[in-house]
């Protein structure tokens, strides 16, 4: 499938958070970033904006949950209208079950590995997911250089991935730009979260565009595409 481009608000201007939805038409998916300051040492934001969020703009909401207890809390995000829903394997005591719920309610169901989480115990939950989010940082602050060791293990996921046949997407998150989205798009990535690399840009809606072409080339010259 083509790249999907999904710039983050947390590197956007807080103040002017429906402007800055606007000033990324054309993205695919708009990130949204919750942290409570518990699972990860930052506090953002929660559901009472998301709800503003998405009233004020037509590009669907992409949340990733970086919070304790997301079994509690992410049905919620589906309820204030998050189209995708990301909760970290980390802190889910069901992940199963929270997957299905979230599907349940309308929502795509993404769960997230932090860097030092490996891919291999959770093969088996994969058909219960939409979305599988690697990050290529530390959760919890923007702005963080991209981790290239996580280039295997991307690998290893979209292995897995064609292993089981499956039509799940592969996000990463954390210091993508344009000079490591092709290195992701080429280990098997297909959906990227950047935030300073737009949001930093001049024109942000460009640089969607400029991120998405990028990727689209490497992507049609990667191995993993080659054999399909």
């Amino acid at each position: 499938m083509a790249a999907q481009i999904n710039p983050s608000i947390l590197s956007a201007d807080f103040a002017r958070l429906a402007e800055e939805a606007k000033a990324v038409q054309g993205a695919d998916w708009l990130h949204v970033d919750v942290m409570d300051n518990h699972f990860v040492p930052n506090l953002t934001l929660g559901v009472p904006v998301v709800e503003s969020l998405a009233r004020a703009t037509d590009t669907p909401l992409d949340c990733h949950l970086m919070i304790e207890d997301p079994d509690r809390w992410a049905p919620q995000y589906v309820e204030a209208g998050a189209s995708s829903v990301t909760f970290h394997v980390e802190a889910a005591a069901a992940p199963v079950r929270l997957a299905r719920e979230i599907r349940a309610k309308g929502a795509r169901a993404s769960m997230a590995l932090k860097p030092a989480t490996p891919i291999e115990p959770y093969e088996d939950l994969l058909p219960e997911l939409d979305m599988l989010l690697i990050m290529t940082v530390e959760p919890g602050f923007g702005g963080q250089a991209f981790l290239d060791i996580m280039l295997p293990k991307i690998r290893r996921t979209r292995e897995l991935i064609g292993k089981h046949g499956l039509q799940l997407w592969l996000q990463v998150d954390g210091g993508v730009s344009a000079s490591t989205i092709e290195r992701c798009a080429d280990a098997g990535a297909d959906v990227f979260v950047a935030g300073s690399a737009v949001y930093g840009a001049q024109d942000p809606a460009e640089a969607v565009r400029a991120l998405r072409a990028q990727a689209d080339t490497a992507t049609a010259a990667a191995s993993w595409t080659c054999d399909h």
